[in-house]
């Protein structure tokens, strides 16, 4: 799925920060809460603890599920030459936040399709394995957990199994920004070989979908008596919705800007600071004399290695800042800062990154990682304001 925000690290995976937003917590305590009382009733009286960690070792298995949906995207998306920014986990799934967006109806396809693909197979190891321990029909009793007298380890296999399955069919759900909303965007595109028209025509799916889901989330609650169930459907529906209309905002976006390049926004003049420099001429040459809060920071060749704010500088006493360089106290543009861009990129791969969010600007180098300019937001503002007639 797309959405989410912020995000608190956990790990990193491949190199790929893993992060939760606070909503994932809920989510994660009331999944423990459930499935403790389910696996209460499966194991009988008198195991409340025993129940308890197997619902605590489910929710785990479920999220980390979730996360191996997200790599899956990611490692296929990575493999297209498409940069990852993040893997978010947060109230209604995960995130895969990629740091420009596919430019073929053929990547679009194999970015979409590789969660999908992640979660068949786990869901199809679990069963397998529930079935090699206790056989074929006790796997499937085990999918329901409720009311069965069932070996712990197969019941939270069989568990796995199924939320799994339920992941892959919500997932395939064609309405944009699911999975399957991507998967028909990638058809519609292949078929036109328009972009804009392809999203435009999923996003309309998922908007439509969102409507469906809310209906039937009311029908739910009213008909069935399920409050909670029909509410929380209608809640997941509204969301879909806003993240529909936000992808047919961006959409336009991008279609205003297609062929603008980062080149051709960028200030080529850039002001840089060298690593080497101590903290005593950096601060009087650059933060006294242009009074910026902070400046991308290059190696003698001229590669950007860094940032480095004014806060950074005058954290180190002024007796102690000409024994000290720059390189010491800089934020180091490791691969997940999103400090840089490459200067002859789209435009479009600039919308969304952390560093632009962050800093205000984000820098433009080349294929040598060579400075070369820097993009600010006011400037990219200035590019996607609509041209007047």
């Amino acid at each position: 799925m797309v959405f989410g925000g912020s995000s608190i690290k956990l790990a990193r995976v491949f190199g790929i920060r893993i992060g939760v937003d606070v909503s994932w917590f809920f989510v994660f305590f009331l999944v423990i809460y459930w499935l403790t009382g389910n696996y209460s009733d499966s194991l009988g009286s008198g195991k409340d603890t025993e129940a308890f960690l197997l619902g605590v070792i489910s929710a785990i298995l479920l999220f980390g599920s979730i996360v191996l949906h997200e790599l899956g995207h990611a490692l296929a998306a990575r493999r297209l030459g498409i940069a990852i920014a993040s893997i978010d986990l947060w109230l209604f799934g995960g995130l895969a936040k990629m740091e420009r967006d596919t430019r073929t109806a053929g990547e679009e396809f194999k970015v979409a399709a590789a969660g999908p693909a992640v979660t068949l197979v786990i869901a199809a190891v679990c069963f397998a394995a529930a079935s090699l321990i206790a056989g074929a029909d006790q796997a499937l009793d085990a999918t329901g957990v409720e009311g069965s007298r069932l070996d712990p380890v197969v019941a939270v296999l069989g568990w796995v199994a199924l939320v799994n399955v339920s992941l892959l069919i919500f997932n395939l759900i064609p309405g944009y920004p699911l999975d399957g909303g991507r998967i028909a965007r990638s058809i519609v595109w292949w078929r036109t070989g328009d972009r804009t028209r392809a999203t435009r025509t999923a996003t309309r799916l998922g908007r439509g979908v969102s409507y469906l889901m809310i209906g039937g989330g009311v029908f739910i609650a009213i008909a069935t008596g399920d409050v909670f169930g029909g509410i929380w459907l209608a809640v997941i529906g509204m969301f879909l919705g806003s993240a529909a209309r936000q992808s047919e905002f961006q959409n336009e976006v991008q279609s205003r800007i297609e062929g603008v390049r980062v080149a051709d926004v960028m200030d080529a003049e850039p002001v840089a600071i060298h690593s080497e420099l101590d903290l005593d001429r950096a601060w009087d040459d650059f933060f006294l004399r242009y009074g910026w809060p902070w400046f991308p920071v290059v190696d003698a060749a001229g590669r950007l290695v860094g940032v480095v704010a004014s806060e950074s500088v005058e954290s180190v006493p002024e007796q102690v800042r000409p024994s000290r360089n720059v390189a010491s106290v800089m934020a180091a543009d490791d691969a997940g800062a999103g400090l840089r861009v490459g200067f002859e990129e789209p435009l479009e791969a600039l919308l969304g990154r952390e560093g632009l969010a962050r800093l205000g600007a984000i820098m433009a180098v080349d294929r040598e990682g060579i400075l070369r300019g820097v993009v600010t937001a006011d400037r990219v503002r200035q590019a996607l304001r609509p041209v007047a007639p």
